[in-house]
């Protein structure tokens, strides 16, 4: 049961629609009806919605593969590894192999040092693996 609500503008739709596909839908409905269990979690996914889905991922100039491309990298880099592998699966999703994504974290691994590349590889590793259970 939702307990608090959102505020479905249509930057909040719009940014809802590219997320839902990204994460898939059963993922994505999961993870809105347990934001909106609490105020702040509401508020936080509304804002994504809104300035990162909506202003962001949704805009022309790049397709979602090279979007998931850069963030992957991103994370990576900044050794943000929680929210990396939720942009593993959403590449994934946006059509990244896993060939791509070691390549991306042996790229980064180069720039921004050895251990970035390590937690990385362990995060995919976590995500393929649950992947692959979810397959059968």
């Amino acid at each position: 049961m939702t307990k608090y609500s959102f505020d479905e503008n249509e930057g909040f739709k719009k940014g809802k629609e590219v997320w839902f596909e990204m994460r898939g839908p059963k993922v994505a409905e999961a993870a809105m009806e347990q934001a909106a269990q609490h105020e702040m979690t509401r508020d936080l996914r509304q804002y994504l919605f809104e300035h990162c889905f909506a202003a962001v991922w949704a805009r022309p100039g790049l397709e979602r593969a090279t979007r998931s491309i850069v963030t992957i990298s991103v994370l990576t880099a900044l050794g943000r590894t929680e929210e990396l592998k939720s942009h593993i699966r959403m590449g994934i999703n946006n059509g990244l192999t896993r060939e791509e994504l070691k390549e991306i974290f042996l790229h980064v691994g180069i720039y921004a040092g050895v251990p970035t590349a390590v937690a990385a590889v362990r995060a995919a590793m976590e995500e393929f693996a649950a992947l692959d259970k979810a397959k059968g």
